[in-house]
Formats: C-alpha cells, structure tokens, sequence
C-alpha cells in the first residue's frame, strides 16, 4: 500500500502543477494621439469589459500587462497573442504579444502603420479584442479584453493581372465540318489529265522510227527515270508532304534530272548528226 501511495504522490503532484492557473497583474490601456497627449486610459477588468475603444486615424494603442501565477511569480508562457475579431464578418486577426522571461508585456498598436494581421474594419463594426494566453505547464487562459473601433481600411489595390485570375465563361469550339470527297467520276477525269501527258509521250515514241534511239537505253532512260521521280514527288505532295518539302526534295531532286537530260540531248544530237 506505501509503495502504491510513493507512487501516486508524484503523478498528483505534476497534475496539481498543470492545473494551475495563470493571471494577469495591473493590465491597463492607454490611447494617446499622434502627439503623444493621452486620450484615454483605464485599467482592465477580468470580470468586466470597459465601454468600447474608438481609435483615430494616427492614435496609438496600448496595453501592458504581467503574466503571474497564483503564488505572484511573473511567469513567461510558450504562446502570448491578441484576436482581433469581427462578429459580423467573420473575420479574425492575430498578433502575438512578446512577454519578459518575468512575465511582463506590453502591445502597441499605431494606427499610422497597422500590422498586416488586423482583418478589414468598417467604422460601423467594432472588432472584439481577446487575449489568449497557452502554456505547456499551466492551464490556458482566455480573456476578453474590449471592444475597439477603429477606422474602415482602405480596399486593396488591384494588381494589373488580377482580372486574368478570375472565372471566366466557358469556351466553346466550333469544328468545321468534315471535307467531303468529290464524286470517283471527278476524280478518275482528274488523274487522266494527270496522267495524259505520259499517255502521249507513250504514243508518240511507238510511231517513231525504230533507228531512233530506245526509250529504255542507257543514255535516254535516267532522264525518264527523273521524270518519273518528279512524278511521284507531286504525287507524294498531294499525300503527305507540305510545300517546304516539296521544295526542297524538288531541287535536290533536280541536280540529277538536269545531268541525264543533258546526256539524253547529246544522244539525241549524235543520232542526228548520224543521219545526216
């Protein structure tokens, strides 16, 4: 039973001390102008709210105050803020309060520079003002400090690509319809015209005299082979290929029509000059 109780005595302890509360010691605000004449200053109550602050556009605010436990001891908590807060809005702001190793602090709020931590205020709501108070060996504390008024802020300005950041109403693309193939009696008259040249060419050469050089000898079929090739080079472009290509393919293409179209003509000519 005593080895029970020397047990217990220890975990009652740590409880008692993460059970006790924290206090404030002598809080007070104070308001003065910009010129340092003090408009206002009264003691706050824990128990009782003072009629609601109005700040100016240039009045300063401020409040000081000693975190103490119950015993008197100045103590100096993990977590000290304020919370500004708007009832009808519901928007909040918090600022954290920087407090002495002994417990003391002291919050001033200058309404020529206002953190950026105040939520937005008109001048027909007040803000409530709270003290939240956090640490890890004590019991928290919350206390509502007062109501302040202070002046409406100014809307943000608008950056220039703000309007890019909003909703905007849905895009609808319209597809052109399919193209439509013409008639296959359209098409086969188109490729015999296509094709009439060789047709001609074909016939042409059958009614010239055998002693006329051949279509497929050695000195006349590379210009017909060329030929051939430009052929399908067109052929190709109504396929597949785009213009640039067909450009460049062409005049790549061309350097060895131009050198067996020249020794076709000089065969031609020999053959000529033979027969005279």
């Amino acid at each position: 039973m005593r080895s029970f109780l020397a047990c217990l005595l220890p975990l009652l302890a740590i409880g008692n001390v993460y059970a006790s509360a924290l206090t404030l010691q002598s809080p007070r605000f104070t308001i003065s102008a910009s010129d340092a004449t003090q408009l206002r200053s009264e003691p706050l109550s824990t128990t009782k709210k003072p009629s609601a602050l109005t700040l100016g556009a240039k009045d300063v605010l401020k409040v000081t105050f000693q975190v103490v436990e119950e015993e008197g001891k100045g103590v100096q908590p993990h977590q000290t803020f304020l919370r500004f807060y708007d009832e009808v809005s519901g928007e909040e702001g918090i600022q954290p309060v920087r407090v002495t190793a002994g417990g003391k602090a002291k919050f001033e709020l200058n309404m020529a520079k206002p953190p950026a931590s105040l939520p937005p205020t008109t001048a027909s709501d007040p803000l409530k003002v709270e003290l939240i108070i956090g640490s890890f060996v004590h019991s928290p504390l919350k206390m509502d400090l007062f109501d302040l008024f202070l002046p409406a802020s100014q809307p943000a300005p608008q950056h220039p690509d703000e309007p890019s950041f909003h909703v905007r109403s849905e895009i609808h693309h319209t597809f052109q319809p399919d193209p439509k193939l013409p008639p296959k009696f359209i098409s086969a008259v188109f490729a015999a015209l296509v094709l009439a040249p060789w047709v001609v060419l074909l016939g042409l050469w059958g009614f010239i005299s055998p002693s006329v050089p051949h279509l497929l000898s050695p000195s006349i079929l590379p210009f017909i082979a060329t030929l051939g090739a430009f052929e399908g080079l067109l052929f190709w472009y109504w396929v597949d290929l785009k213009l640039g290509q067909v450009l460049l393919y062409g005049a790549i293409l061309s350097i060895p029509t131009l050198i067996a179209g020249n020794q076709a003509l000089s065969t031609m000519g020999k053959w000529r000059a033979g027969r005279k």
